[in-house]
């Protein structure tokens, strides 16, 4: 990291962290954080869903909320970049202070619940993206809806001819009773009506599904059957987690989800679960705790054929990005590996 994006990040943690993440997206606007390319090589490149990626290390969903930082974020090194999540209408999310650092145990906390400008705005933003870059839009379902299962196809069917793949997010723990359309027989209901909405698109997009990391090992196993028999294209392991298991920070006991470097272990177990359940017929993209190369690699090793990274970045900055990438390529030359795919499961 360099001396200067050590400072900003020093000047960033003196302030409340929702009012810092702010500053880093208009900072990006401005050109004012560091922007370094597309970061590449013949092993780095890799398919995800039918998906040509320069590189397998991507932007998980909550940084840029309402797809605000498109263009600098494309030239961060991302191989693809995941906005939202997104709700038929705009909603202000939970109660201020929402967004808390844990920063003995290299960690975050937040209760957003679903905070965003809306589809409308934000498929308006998506209209001008970048060309040369993978985006993706998280959908989410407004708080006070009375379809909820309907919403992920709404904001879908606004915003797909403006992006590369989808996420349907029945995972994040802070909107009430979310969780429970990950239920075999709700799931199941509302991928076919996402995917009814997706067929039906003049240029249909590879659709992924977030699945939360405090499920069971029946609920998994029920998780990879409707996988496969609906038709989506890959998963995402996992959102945040509900569980405090050994915590130091201040903050510990604040509700919502938590993520960061205490999730890595049980997100990377689900991960390999979901590739065994599913036989590796899916694509599955790693996330949780990533804050290293070594940390991208074992993902892959588990199962994930890509790897989404967030909460490190409020501790190492947007230089981690290339530093992983380059990492992961080291250690993909120096396993024997030609290729990511050749890489994928080996641990599982």
């Amino acid at each position: 990291m360099s001396l200067l994006e050590q400072a900003g990040l020093r000047l960033l943690h003196r302030f409340d962290p929702e009012i810092a993440h702010g500053m880093a997206l208009t900072a990006l606007r401005f050109g004012l954080a560091p922007t370094i390319g597309t970061v590449t090589s013949t092993r780095l490149r890799t398919t995800l869903a039918g998906m040509t990626l320069a590189n397998p290390v991507g932007l998980a969903a909550g940084f840029d909320k309402n797809a605000t930082a498109l263009r600098p974020l494309s030239r961060a090194g991302f191989g693809f970049i995941e906005v939202g999540a997104a709700t038929p209408r705009p909603q202000p999310g939970n109660p201020k202070p929402r967004l808390f650092r844990l920063t003995e145990d290299r960690a975050v906390i937040n209760r957003f619940g679903f905070n965003n400008d809306g589809m409308t705005a934000i498929a308006a933003r998506l209209a001008e993206r970048p060309r040369d870059a993978v985006i993706g839009l998280n959908l989410g379902a407004n708080k006070d809806s009375d379809n909820r299962a309907g919403d992920f196809a709404t904001v879908l069917a606004t915003c797909a001819a403006h992006l590369d793949f989808a996420t349907v997010n029945v995972s994040s723990p802070n909107t009430e009773k979310l969780r429970d359309l990950q239920g075999k027989e709700a799931l199941s209901a509302l991928l076919a009506g996402v995917m009814e909405t997706r067929n039906a698109l003049d240029r249909p997009i590879p659709i992924f599904l977030k699945i939360a990391p405090d499920l069971t090992d029946t609920e998994i196993a029920d998780v990879a059957e409707v996988a496969l028999s609906s038709g989506i294209d890959g998963l995402i392991a996992t959102n945040t987690t509900l569980d405090r298991d050994g915590l130091s920070s201040a903050h510990r006991d604040e509700k919502g989800g938590l993520s960061g470097r205490p999730l890595f272990e049980k997100s990377t177990r689900v991960l390999a679960q979901l590739y065994r359940a599913t036989e590796g017929k899916l694509p599955i993209i790693g996330v949780g705790g990533i804050a290293s190369a070594e940390d991208a690699y074992a993902k892959i090793k588990a199962g994930a054929s890509a790897v989404q990274l967030y909460s490190a970045l409020t501790y190492e900055g947007l230089n981690l990005v290339p530093r992983i990438a380059q990492g992961l390529d080291d250690l993909l030359k120096s396993n024997g590996f030609k290729s990511v795919s050749e890489a994928v499961g080996t641990a599982a």
